[in-house]
């Protein structure tokens, strides 16, 4: 019961990495709200979870609904401890080959949506004492990755921006690092494959170049968030976790 007591906010909390996270968190004592932009979703996903987890229809791109947000947190748990800024989008594209609405999307979802309810957040948390901010950036915000330009530099931007967030807030007890999955097979992962013209030969070549001949599983990078959210974190600050199998060592 490692946040036991504690209460986070997790966007993108429906599906994949987030929802591992989710079911993780709640299992070990917190109480979740789970914001996705499918309403749906979010629902059946608490619903499984129970009276712990409550769910928030919410677009992190724009302002107003991540302020709204935030504010769900205070209104049906009272408090906020943690936030997970999960949500996030990827695509296929060189810089001359991505359109300019790929690119605003993406800079609007993975870099404004991370500032935006960390800028929410903050105040909270520093009300009741402190917190923890934990970002879900990637393993290429380390290393280069062909054909993914827009996705890149976003990424590298959270990891920027999470580094900036620590210093600017250490004297809140707010604590701010972020985790940088490698592949990770999720259903949006699932979604890209069907972009390609051989899925399954694409599936294979990416198998063969992780040094652990695998992509990794939602849960996997689930207790990595875990880690930074808990108190066993505590020394950890603008820190970057790395969880990709060993692709950034070769």
């Amino acid at each position: 019961m490692r946040l036991a007591g504690k209460t986070a906010v997790i966007t993108g909390g429906a599906a994949g990495i987030g929802r591992a996270t989710a079911e993780l968190f709640v299992r070990e004592g917190a109480r979740v709200i789970i914001a996705d932009l499918d309403l749906e979703a979010a629902r059946r996903a608490c619903a499984q979870l129970g009276a712990a987890a409550h769910p928030v229809q919410c677009d992190v791109a724009v302002a107003a609904q991540c302020k709204t947000l935030i504010e769900a947190a205070e209104a049906h748990f009272g408090r906020l401890d943690i936030l997970i800024n999960n949500a996030g989008l990827g695509a296929l594209g060189t810089v001359v080959t991505t359109d300019e609405e790929t690119l605003d999307r993406l800079m609007a979802v993975n870099i404004k949506g991370v500032f935006m309810c960390s800028k929410y957040a903050v105040p909270l948390m520093a009300r009741h004492g402190g917190g923890v901010i934990v970002n879900t950036a990637s393993n290429v915000a380390t290393i280069g990755l062909a054909d993914r330009a827009a996705y890149v530099t976003t990424k590298g931007a959270v990891a920027a921006l999470t580094r900036s967030m620590a210093l600017d807030h250490v004297g809140q007890n707010i604590r701010v690092n972020c985790v940088a999955p490698g592949v990770t097979s999720t259903s949006y992962f699932d979604k890209m494959l069907k972009q390609v013209s051989d899925p399954a030969e694409f599936q294979r070549v990416l198998n063969a170049r992780q040094p652990m001949g695998r992509t990794g599983q939602p849960m996997e990078i689930a207790y990595a968030f875990l880690y930074l959210a808990s108190d066993e974190s505590s020394f950890a600050t603008g820190s970057m976790l790395t969880v990709d199998g060993g692709a950034t060592a070769i």
